[in-house]
């Protein structure tokens, strides 16, 4: 699939013409850039699978309505082989039978620390606990980073409405 051209989109829906208000941030200041890639280098390496990653990625992006993340994340997964009914379902993972316990751990953690001011206390006891019981130390920790980490680019993208099937420049 490539990504949908300029007239596609301002079409799209009868809609407005959809325009990013300036260039995502990251790419205006370099060192900004060096520094989230720097921390997705080291989440790749704590150990989580990638897949699992990626569906942390993609969850945390359908929360925050981050058309751009949702977008790569999905193509990313879709990429390295995920199933149509996996993808289909991720935002209804609690009631879906396709998802791993270890996946299921790391799906609440994510929907938990992404919805940070939902509730008084964000990540519950047994939400930890249950992450715990999935993921050593190191991994928790890369998939707390993980999930730092895509809601800082959520939040990237959104704050400058960047475009779902554009290249940035």
């Amino acid at each position: 699939m490539r990504p949908m051209d300029r007239a596609t989109i301002d079409d799209w829906a009868g809609r407005p013409p959809m325009e990013a208000r300036m260039r995502n941030p990251a790419l205006v200041l370099p060192d900004a850039m060096k520094a989230l890639q720097a921390l997705s280098k080291a989440v790749e390496t704590g150990g989580v699978p990638p897949r699992t990653l990626e569906l942390v990625r993609l969850r945390a992006s359908q929360i925050n309505g981050c058309s751009v993340s949702a977008e790569m994340h999905a193509r990313e997964l879709r990429w390295e082989g995920e199933t149509d009914d996996r993808l289909f379902t991720l935002a209804a993972w609690r009631d879906a039978p396709y998802f791993t316990a270890a996946e299921r751990a790391a799906l609440a953690l994510t929907e938990a620390a992404t919805r940070i001011s939902d509730r008084a206390d964000p990540v519950p006891d047994d939400v930890w606990e249950e992450a715990a019981r999935h993921y050593d130390e190191r991994r928790l920790g890369a998939l707390v980073l993980s999930i730092a980490e895509i809601n800082v680019w959520n939040r990237l993208n959104i704050a400058t409405r960047q475009i779902a099937g554009t290249e940035w420049s």
